[in-house]
This record gives structure tokens, C-alpha cells and sequence, in this order.
């Protein structure tokens, strides 16, 4: 499970800066977010959920990060990407940014988790 949740990190980066990437240059030409955008969008935040369900599986089996900031970083990375759903627009192209931009801060939180794991 320890193997998964390291293998998942890399994941955890790399999905949710390349869907912040491919929804800001979206939303600077102006277009509207398409399918495979979408989805890229839904995944990063699926894998985020699952990265924090694994390690709370690791710590509820005493496996402990050696930093303890490495849970803040994990559930602000995970607060980050969720918050779109609570206070991004009904729809339009703002809500692209919103889903877009907290993807960036999702992955910048998730590298910090990462050099604290």
C-alpha cells in the first residue's frame, strides 16, 4: 500500500498540473472546456481523493510521514481542488478558471506534500 500511495504522488503532480495547463490556455483562447478537458479536470480530482484515502489507510495502520506537514499539505491540496464545486459560477467560462486555477494550486500543494512525505 506504502509502494501505491508513492507510486499515486507522481499522479497526484503530474495530472492535475497538466489539466490547470491545458484550462488556462482553454480559457485564454476563449473556448469552451471541452470533453476530454473535463474529464482531465475530474480525474486529478479523483486522484486526489484517492491519494488522500490511501494515506489515511497508511496512517490508520501506524504508518506515520516523517514530517507531520506532509497531512496539512495532503488536505490543502485536497480542500484546493474541491473548492470550484462550492463557489466557482453555475457555468461559463470563469468556471473553467476556477477548476483550473485551483488544479494549479492543488498541484503546487501536492509537490510540497511530496518533499514532506
Amino acid at each position: 500500500m506504502l509502494t501505491t500511495h508513492r507510486l499515486l504522488a507522481f499522479l497526484v503532480v503530474g495530472v492535475p498540473a497538466l489539466s490547470a495547463l491545458a484550462g488556462g490556455l482553454v480559457y485564454w483562447r476563449r473556448r469552451g472546456a471541452g470533453r476530454i478537458l473535463t474529464n482531465v479536470l475530474a480525474l486529478a480530482q479523483t486522484l486526489l481523493v484517492a491519494q488522500v484515502a490511501l494515506g489515511l489507510l497508511l496512517l490508520s495502520d501506524e504508518r506515520e510521514a516523517a514530517d507531520s506537514l506532509h497531512y496539512a499539505y495532503g488536505s490543502l491540496s485536497l480542500g484546493a481542488i474541491l473548492v470550484p464545486w462550492f463557489y466557482a459560477p453555475a457555468s461559463g467560462p470563469k468556471r473553467l478558471a476556477w477548476f483550473a486555477g485551483t488544479a494549479a494550486l492543488a498541484a503546487a500543494l501536492a509537490i510540497r506534500a511530496f518533499m514532506t512525505g
